[in-house]
């Protein structure tokens, strides 16, 4: 986890939240066990802060938030197919891989969402497996079963 310059925190339903940046941009956003001393809020972190908030409430499906991916030319050319896939729908490994024109690169899209930094905001949550079976999550794949429900791409 990156040593933001600011950060804030969020209670999700499904945990608790560390949004992290500086004055410009979020870097990182992820679900921990408890606060970190110290740390103050920007008004970036505020104002991602109040779109997850909308994000939870159903009221918000796309975020405008400024973001720095910081990582490889490859980590963020995954992040950006990540980006593109719309709330509500998932994709596979293989079509990002295909996507970005390399069919035989499903390890390493799976490696670099794996990566993701910002969670939620940049929805690695949406990436399942070939065989539509939910797979790999850093904040825990019954987390992931609920962002899909939340979303309406995983049915009950």
């Amino acid at each position: 986890m990156p040593a933001d310059e600011f950060r804030g925190y969020y209670e999700s339903p499904i945990g608790l939240i560390e949004i992290g940046g500086d004055e410009r941009a979020i870097t990182s956003l992820y679900f921990v066990e408890e606060r970190r001393e110290g740390g103050i809020a920007s008004p970036v972190i505020e104002r991602a802060i109040g779109q997850i908030d909308e994000y939870f409430a159903g009221q918000r499906r796309t975020f405008d938030l400024p973001l720095e991916l910081i990582g490889t030319e490859f980590q963020q050319q995954v992040w950006r197919e990540l980006l593109a896939i719309p709330y509500g729908e998932t994709a596979t490994y293989q079509a990002i891989a295909d996507r970005l024109g390399n069919p035989r690169a499903v390890r390493a899209v799976g490696a670099a969402n794996g990566r993701n930094p910002i969670s939620i905001v940049v929805p690695c949550h949406r990436v399942i497996g070939g065989d539509g079976r939910l797979v790999g999550y850093g904040g825990g794949l019954w987390r992931k079963e609920w962002l899909l429900r939340h979303e309406g791409s995983l049915l009950v």
